[in-house]
């Protein structure tokens, strides 16, 4: 993705320094783009659990990157495989709904523990962390490469008028290192010269919408307008709507799909209005072992100051503020689960699909 003329991803090493790990620290956008240096464990779990990096393929490559940083903490008196088996479930630990961030973890443990006599760790840990990243990029650009072709029948059937996509929360290069999940698509039609417009929720209370989708469509020149988070029903009610694509946090093997609050609001919104809802999820946002997300999956609560509180800019600088009473209590569950009934298919690396058991379980046997 071209920042002002340069491409970035979101995480990669330090050329000058392979000890430290750089990502786009999130929270600052858009206000400002900055850099965070992420040096030991702990950096990368409060860079995990503070949200300076967010989106599940993306956690969960940090999480890959954090067992490196892992390694380098290792001296003469470490017993290497508890210090490293700690390490893994401190940074497990961090969020608990994605299931990319333990996947990703627990793939580098392995590596580790498999050469735990080697000299080499830091390096073995390395290359480990760089294939999940690699990996994640892969599964997007597929998903962009398949989603590409519901967004073309869209534009056919429309004679060429903007084919209208509502999204929810950031599903974007931001998110997934590169090319977005849900926004890969979208992506891919604009370069292909495909008019696209893009209805953007605010996702309220941390704003990914406002903060960093919008400012990502803005970056690469597609069309978009910021509504807030219950504006879709009405949209869609008006036909204002053609398909709402989301991305994942983790989708059970039966095609329940969990994602940002807010999203289950949107997928009854669009089947009251007979329009298609997707979620695009690589398949490291699958669970196999999940057949009941609403029993086996723990949904994040997040600290109530993010509804209690809003940043913004004024004057060039940062503030927060209170939206309510002092001494209210909020409330602020971070996920919702979408049934697989309302769930129009999966848009997935190896195709799109319909949000069953058969079918996941015919995708994705291996």
């Amino acid at each position: 993705m071209l920042v002002d003329g340069k491409n970035y991803e979101g995480i990669w090493l330090d050329e000058d320094d392979p000890a430290v790990v750089k990502v786009i620290n999130q929270q600052k956008l858009p206000f400002s783009f900055e850099i965070s240096d992420l040096r030991c464990v702990e950096d990368a779990w409060q860079a995990i659990r503070e949200m300076v990096v967010r989106g599940a393929p993306l956690i969960g490559v940090t999480g890959a990157y954090g067992m490196y940083l892992a390694t380098l903490e290792i001296n003469a008196y470490t017993n290497v495989p508890d210090h490293l088996s700690n390490a893994a479930r401190y940074l497990i630990s961090s969020r608990p709904t994605a299931v990319n961030l333990s996947l990703s973890v627990n793939y580098v443990l392995k590596k580790l523990l498999n050469n735990i006599h080697s000299k080499n760790l830091s390096r073995i840990a390395l290359t480990a962390a760089r294939e999940t990243a690699e990996k994640e990029k892969n599964l997007c650009r597929e998903i962009g490469i398949h989603g590409l072709k519901l967004i073309e029948d869209l534009s056919k059937e429309k004679e060429g008028e903007p084919v209208n996509i509502l999204t929810h929360c950031n599903a974007g290069w931001l998110a997934c290192i590169d090319y977005g999940t849900a926004l890969a698509p979208v992506y891919f039609a604009h370069d292909r010269g495909i008019p696209v417009h893009v209805w953007v929720d605010e996702t309220r209370p941390v704003n990914q919408g406002a903060r960093l989708t919008a400012w990502e469509l803005g970056k690469k020149g597609v069309p978009y307008t910021l509504i807030p988070d219950n504006t879709g029903g009405y949209l869609m009610q008006k036909g204002m709507v053609d398909v709402v694509i989301v991305g994942s946090d983790r989708t059970s093997s039966t095609g329940d799909v969990v994602n940002k609050i807010g999203t289950y609001l949107k997928a009854l919104a669009a089947h009251d209005t007979n329009i298609p809802f997707y979620a695009a999820v690589p398949s490291t946002s699958i669970d196999m072992q999940i057949t009941d997300a609403y029993s086996e999956v723990i949904i994040e609560e997040r600290p109530p100051e993010e509804v209690t509180m809003i940043k913004g800019i004024e004057d060039g600088e940062m503030h927060q503020v209170r939206i309510c009473p002092e001494n209210t209590i909020a409330a602020n569950w971070g996920f919702d689960i979408t049934p697989a009934r309302l769930v129009t298919g999966l848009i997935t690396e190896k195709g799109i699909i319909r949000a069953n058991s058969e079918d996941i379980k015919n995708l994705f046997s291996d």
